[in-house]
This record gives C-alpha cells, structure tokens and sequence, in this order.
C-alpha cells in the first residue's frame, strides 16, 4: 500500500507516556498549557513525531543547565 509507513515517525500519547515514565494524562494537561512537546490532532488521536520530542528533550535539558550559575558548580 501507498501509505505504509506514513505514520512510523509518530507515536501516540500512551506510547510517549510509557517512554518517558509520566502518564497519558499529564501529557494531556501539559498539551492544554502548551508547555509540553509538541503534537498534532488526526479526529480523537494525538500523536508526537519523534524527532520533535527528541528536540523538545533536548531544548528542556539546555533550559535546565543554562539555569545553573556559578553557584550550581
């Protein structure tokens, strides 16, 4: 079929969840507040594309260490 492995770099909120050891249901406030990865809507799915949590992970490890000053050493 023509759309086989359209959605291989997606994943769903429950397999995100189970990835990064929080639940679905955290993901989906932090969705509402738009402070956690980003997704996108398909009818009553919501799916993270793995590069852009990837990005995101990242992006929140930077803020993390880019928060320690002198003191933090």
């Amino acid at each position: 079929m023509a759309h086989e492995g359209l959605l291989d770099d997606w994943m769903p909120r429950k397999e995100l969840a189970g990835i990064i050891g929080i639940s679905a249901d955290t993901l989906k406030r932090w969705e509402t507040r738009r402070i956690g990865p980003p997704c996108i809507r398909i009818g009553r799915k919501v799916l993270y594309r793995r590069g852009a949590v990837r990005d995101w992970l990242l992006e929140q490890e930077s803020r993390k260490t880019a928060g320690r000053g002198r003191a933090g050493r």
